[in-house]
């Protein structure tokens, strides 16, 4: 079985004015598009001074329209200043997989998927 591992948002710094930012990522294949049977994902957040929420979206359809997306709980990440490497598993054949961001303060330094 191969393993696939990209950088699916890459570095973004929040301009420090405290406005609310959010950033929704392109969309990537995920398990369900390769046929995979076991749909085992491990996304990492690499963070600086970050405030806010990184939350994975993701959906079974082959060509999703805005309203096919849905969040992932179990790979939300909210936090006031965290600095660090997160780690999140998530199981599910989901044929696209995108990061979506809503910050105040910080540096997003890589969103990483594993698959």
């Amino acid at each position: 079985m191969s393993t696939y591992s990209e950088t699916i948002l890459p570095q973004n710094t929040h301009p420090g004015d405290s406005s609310n930012q959010t950033i929704t990522g392109i969309a990537y294949k995920g398990d369900g598009y390769y046929s995979r049977t076991d749909g085992f994902h491990t996304v990492q957040y690499n963070l600086t001074g970050f405030t806010g929420s990184v939350i994975i979206q993701a959906t079974l359809a082959t060509n999703p329209s805005a309203s096919d997306w849905f969040s992932l709980s179990v790979t939300q990440h909210t936090g006031t200043g965290s600095t660090g490497s997160f780690l999140y598993n998530f199981t599910g054949n989901y044929v696209w997989v995108r990061a979506q961001v809503a910050y105040t303060d910080g540096t997003i330094n890589s969103i990483l998927l594993n698959h």
